[in-house]
This record gives structure tokens, sequence and C-alpha cells, in this order.
């Protein structure tokens, strides 16, 4: 199949949406698009794109950084871009062409 990568970096697990986290806030609206899955990795270290440093530190873990990967058909990155940006939330995306498929059976040996 082909389709597109969504990452979309968010530097401030404070902000909250709807009462979620950004990040569920994100997981919820791909959810409800019917992309089944995605990817969270937390970041130890980052730069914003206004030049400010973010970094996991024990007593202040909200200033650590989490990238969301999303691969899915073009249509629903699109409209998943559109339910974010309607969120009125300031996040940084990167969006690539992707050929994707799934290897081996479902069914246990």
């Amino acid at each position: 199949m082909t389709g597109s990568q969504l990452t979309i970096y968010a530097t401030d697990q404070r902000q909250r949406i709807r009462h979620m986290s950004i990040v569920e806030w994100i997981l919820d609206e791909a959810r409800r698009i019917g992309i089944q899955g995605a990817t969270v990795v937390e970041v130890a270290e980052s730069v914003d794109a206004k030049g400010k440093y973010h970094a996991a530190r024990f007593f202040e873990l909200a200033e650590q950084s989490v990238a969301v990967t999303i691969i899915a058909v073009d249509a629903d990155i699109d409209a998943l871009l559109a339910k974010l940006d309607d969120g009125g939330v300031r996040l940084f995306y990167t969006r690539a062409p992707v050929e994707y498929g799934a290897l081996g059976t479902d069914g246990a040996s």
C-alpha cells in the first residue's frame, strides 16, 4: 500500500485538550478517523521551532518532548491534519510518502 508517514512533535505535555494530554488527544483523533496504529516515542532532549531547549528531567517530565508517528492512506492523514489544525494547538509535523504493508501471518503456529 502507499500513503504517508506523519510525525507530530509535541514539546509541551502540560497542554490539555478536552481534558486529555496532547498525545492522548492526537491518538484519540487518529482513532476516530479510523487510523489503527501509531507509535509514540519519548525524546530525551530537543530544541523546538522557537529555539527553546526541552529535556526530560526527573522532576519535570512535562518538559519531555514526544514524537507521534502515524502511517496511513493519504485521505486519513489529510483528515487527521485537518482535525488537529482545528484543535487550535500549534504543532510541528513532518509528512513523507511511504510504501507500507505487513509481513508474516496473523495466526499462531
